[in-house]
Order: structure tokens, then C-alpha cells, then sequence
């Protein structure tokens, strides 16, 4: 397996973006992938900026993607996004039906990305016809869901493409048309002041009971807790998964890249460092499953 790093979730300032990546560069990630996903108001880095910041990356020996909106709902959006798709240059992360589209088109390899939710084989299947070479499991899927997606495609004759999942990083678990961040501040999405500035890692909602609950991100939406997939080392390597996805985050990047590196070069679980992982083990999203205690509970049963 090795590691990636995925798109940047949150708006942050051009000189932040920068400096993070300028660090990351030296990270022992086979690739970044690089664009904003969320809202295409954000525009504090443009196509041109994505590119030069991708050459750099890739001359330190990063394999590039650049990532497509998860929801385009304009014409300008996809006029962007056409413009992305036809880079010239770097393959393209798929995070919406339109962005398939353009690749299948346009003859453009792509990544399927976690929002395009492929839930079964045909699916994958199809989108193999449009010149998918790697899919991310959709966070509400775990290592069961996979081993379904295999078998189906190796019944139907099919070769099971690379597969990514989401090891770190809060959840990203909807998009709307609404952008929550504006709403918290009674602001109209299209008069919304740019307020995600201010959230680099996200606006944390809470319960009434005062209970962490969700982070509201623009128009997304994410767990409140941090997925850790780290603990699971060894279900994620009897699985068919190939990529471990981090999610960038304003501080301690760096040290969770080099947590996962010392976990795959020795072999041991490290001891977790998130909050949840329900969603692997196929239970609720939010739950931390032991992974000890799992494979304690497995041996007890066995032979």
C-alpha cells in the first residue's frame, strides 16, 4: 500500500495553500492530488496556479491529480471544469458525473473520486469504460462493501481497478446546494463574505447536549470525528486496497504522513490517534471498533 494525500477540503489563503504544499513536497507520498472540490467561489488559487504548484510537486517525484468539484450547478463551473479536464498535463479526479463525461470525451484517464459513490460492480464497470484507473471507496462503505465490488467483478469477467479509502481525515458525508457556513452567520450564499476563511478546518457544530457533532464546511458537510484507519493496518492489507488517503487538515499534517509511513515500513498497527472507524467495520460511522479486540474476538472463533 502507499500513501496519498487528498485534495484540500477547506478555503484557505493562497500563501497557507502554498506553504502547506512547499512542506508536503518532501512527504513520502506516492501522490497529491490538488484543486478545490467544495465551492468554486473559492477562488484564492486559479487553474494556473494548480498547475504550476502540480509541476513542483511532480518534479519532486509526486505523482499529480488534479480534483474536480463535487457538485457543478453552473455554467461556469463547467466551463472551469472543461478546462481542467483538458490540462494537458496531469490526470484528473472525478467528483462528479460531468467530469466522467469530459474525461470519457476528451480520451482523459481519471480517478473516480469518493462523491461519485460507486455502491456496485456495474457501476465500476461502467465508469472503467470511461477510462477510470482508480476508484475511492465512498466513506460510508468498508472492507465488506469491497469484497462485494471484487467478487462481483470477478464474476462478471472484469478487472478490479486500484482502489483508495480514506484513512485520515474527517468525513466528508454531503453536499448541498446551500452553503452552511453562510447560513450560520445569517449571510445568502451568494453574499456569504467568503466566512470559510475563517474556518480552516471547518465551523464545529455541536449538540445540545454540548456533544461534538459535525463540521459544517461551505455547502459540505463532515463528521466531527476524525476517521483513523491506522489501527486497522492489518484488515486494510488482507483487503484489496492499494492507496491511503489523508486528508489535509491546517496543523500536524506532516506528523499523521509520517504515523502512516512508520506503520507500513514496520508492520504494527500504531496505537489510534482518531476518533472513529465504524464505517470499515460496517458499523455506524461515528464508533471506533478496537481493531485488537476484533482480531482477538476472530482468532477465539477460528480453528
Amino acid at each position: 500500500m502507499k500513501l496519498t494525500l487528498g485534495p484540500i477540503q477547506y478555503f484557505w489563503k493562497r500563501a497557507d495553500v502554498l506553504d502547506f504544499y512547499r512542506e508536503a513536497a518532501g512527504w513520502p507520498v506516492h501522490a497529491i492530488y490538488l484543486g478545490e472540490t467544495v465551492c468554486s467561489k473559492r477562488r484564492e488559487m486559479r487553474l494556473r496556479d494548480w498547475l504550476a504548484l502540480g509541476e513542483d510537486l511532480a518534479e519532486a517525484g509526486h505523482e499529480v491529480v488534479l480534483s474536480s468539484l463535487a457538485l457543478v450547478e453552473a455554467e461556469s463551473e463547467l466551463s472551469a471544469l472543461t478546462r481542467l479536464v483538458e490540462n494537458g498535463r496531469f490526470s484528473v479526479e472525478a467528483n462528479d458525473l460531468s467530469a466522467v463525461q469530459l474525461c470519457s470525451e476528451r480520451g482523459v484517464a481519471f480517478v473516480a473520486g469518493p462523491s461519485l459513490n460507486c455502491y456496485n460492480h456495474e457501476t465500476l464497470a461502467l465508469l472503467q469504460s470511461c477510462g477510470m484507473t482508480r476508484f475511492v471507496l465512498s466513506v460510508d462503505q468498508g472492507e465488506a462493501a469491497l469484497r462485494d465490488l471484487q467478487e462481483g467483478m470477478t464474476r462478471a469477467g472484469g478487472t478490479f481497478p486500484e482502489v483508495e479509502v480514506l484513512a485520515w481525515g474527517p468525513l466528508p458525508l454531503a453536499y448541498s446546494a446551500r452553503c452552511f457556513t453562510a447560513r450560520a452567520r445569517n449571510l445568502g450564499k451568494d453574499e456569504c463574505a467568503f466566512s470559510c476563511l475563517d474556518y480552516p478546518e471547518g465551523l464545529p457544530l455541536e449538540t445540545r447536549e454540548r456533544q461534538p457533532f459535525l463540521r459544517l464546511n461551505g455547502i459540505q458537510v463532515q463528521s466531527s470525528a476524525c476517521c483513523d484507519l491506522a489501527p486497522d493496518l492489518e484488515s486494510l492489507r488482507r483487503s484489496p486496497v492499494d492507496f491511503l488517503r489523508i486528508s489535509p487538515q491546517a496543523h500536524g499534517t506532516g506528523a499523521v504522513v509520517a504515523r502512516f509511513e512508520e506503520a507500513l515500513k514496520s508492520g504494527m498497527p500504531p496505537l489510534p490517534q482518531g476518533e472513529c472507524n465504524g464505517y470499515w467495520h460496517g458499523a455506524a460511522g461515528m464508533d471506533w471498533i478496537d481493531a485488537a479486540q476484533l482480531m482477538a474476538g476472530e482468532s477465539r472463533e477460528g480453528p
